[in-house]
């Protein structure tokens, strides 16, 4: 009863333990410490996994590497935001300090003054910063905004302050402009008189030691040439006074002379010369153009014209005329100065009847376009000297028109007319109107000068 049978209890046993066995086995390569202390893993110990090549290189990078990274990258970046922002603070305040300088503002340099320190104090902060790796990274992505906005904010400065600096250059060259304007105007007038003082002697120093014994027609001639010359003076004004008052000059050259066609529209000009030409020759041929009576004693003429001519020759109108306000030049200067300006002519010129008024309560009228009227007249009535000073005195004449033009008598004021329309040259032009009239001094022709239809 009390013995047992070993053959039946041991293989229950064997498969028991065999069971065990291999838990244990299990748990020890896992590395699971067993229960009731069977075998632990040091805690030292690495576990091994034998994962192929490929797969161990494939694994990602820790997370903390890659933030720092970022967080480095956003600091950089901020900072040179900064430092972008610095500088172009520093631009501004250098621009707002070269502005205050010119014109010269104590209180605009100083203030400019202490903001470019305030930048460069700001600049040199930074380069420590940099040299010491100190960058700010609490808020990169606010830190860099609001750096931009300062940069835009002092570029917007620099511009403003650029587009003061360009106003006032603009200024100064508009003052400049002026100022040279006016240096114009200032040497235009003395050009101006000088011109006259040219003209009012000019041709007229040649006869300066003429004699009446001496007197010759080339001295006419020289006279002849300088009145011709003032005429013309005359003419180029009084056509651009009347462009100015809004004149239709067509209109004023055919109404002097109808039925003209001019070659050139530029010609129309010598209509206005033939019009002065005629009023102020008009009574050329009697002593005093008529206008006085004529001297008795015919044996006193030559000396008489002659001393006239003498006495006015280098003087200036205006002076002749003021100191003898009753003479027969000044009395001839008014007269045609009526005749040649129309009131209506005078009245939208000018806008008023004063030198009309003035010239015929004989006293002088104090404008340019008066003296140069005056110069004008002092020269035909030079000519009108000198014609009576010969013996027999000079006679003047003009051809009529549509007369044939002879090299004799006319002188042509252009060449066109001596071309036919298929470019030959024309056989017998046509007169279409005396511009300058001829004169003759005994058998010696001064031929007049003409426009060629």
């Amino acid at each position: 009863m009390d013995s047992v049978n070993r053959s039946s209890v041991t293989p229950s046993k064997s498969r028991l333990a065999r069971t065990f066995a291999k838990m244990l086995h299990i748990r020890t390569a896992t590395g699971v410490a067993p229960v009731d202390g069977i075998h632990k893993t040091k805690p030292e110990e690495k576990i091994k996994h034998d994962y192929p090549k490929e797969v161990k290189d494939a694994q990602p990078q820790p997370f903390d590497e890659e933030d720092e990274k970022n967080r480095t990258k956003a600091a950089t970046e901020a900072f040179i935001a900064k430092l972008f922002a610095s500088v172009s603070s520093a631009k501004a305040a250098y621009a707002h300090l070269q502005f205050a300088q010119s014109p010269y503002d104590a209180e605009g340099i100083q203030f400019a003054d202490q903001m470019v320190v305030s930048e460069l104090k700001n600049l040199s902060e930074l380069k420590q910063c940099y040299l010491k790796k100190h960058f700010d990274d609490s808020s990169p992505e606010t830190t860099q905004l609001l750096a931009e906005i300062q940069e835009l904010k002092s570029l917007s400065k620099t511009y403003a302050i650029m587009g003061k600096k360009f106003d006032s250059q603009l200024k100064l060259k508009n003052s400049e402009i002026t100022f040279l304007k006016e240096k114009l105007d200032e040497a235009n007038r003395e050009n101006k008189l000088l011109e006259k003082r040219l003209n009012s002697s000019g041709q007229l120093y040649v006869l300066e030691n003429l004699r009446l014994s001496s007197l010759s027609p080339s001295h006419f001639v020289t006279a002849l040439r300088s009145a011709t010359k003032s005429i013309r003076n005359f003419v180029r004004v009084m056509i651009s006074e009347m462009e100015s008052a809004g004149w239709d000059l067509d209109a004023a050259a055919t109404s002097i002379e109808p039925g003209v066609k001019y070659w050139t529209s530029t010609h129309k000009c010598f209509a206005f010369e033939s019009f002065v030409c005629r009023e102020m020759f008009d009574g050329f041929n009697y002593q005093n153009f008529n206008l006085i009576e004529s001297l008795a004693d015919d044996r006193k003429r030559q000396q008489v014209f002659f001393d006239r001519f003498m006495e006015l020759k280098l003087m200036r109108p205006k002076e002749y005329i003021i100191s003898k306000p009753r003479s027969t030049f000044g009395k001839f200067c008014r007269t045609k100065y009526l005749r040649v300006v129309h009131p209506k002519m005078e009245s939208s010129l000018f806008g008023n009847l004063d030198q009309r008024s003035l010239a015929n309560s004989g006293e002088y009228p104090e404008t340019s376009f008066f003296d140069l009227f005056a110069e004008m007249a002092k020269r035909v009535w030079l000519v009108h000297c000198l014609a009576f000073s010969f013996e027999p005195e000079a006679s003047i004449f003009q051809v009529s028109k549509r007369s044939r033009f002879s090299e004799v008598y006319m002188e042509s004021v252009t060449e066109e007319a001596f071309l036919a329309s298929d470019g030959s040259l024309e056989t017998e032009p046509r007169v279409a109107f005396t511009v300058v009239p001829g004169f003759k001094i005994g058998r010696t022709v001064i031929q007049c000068e003409v426009y060629l239809g």
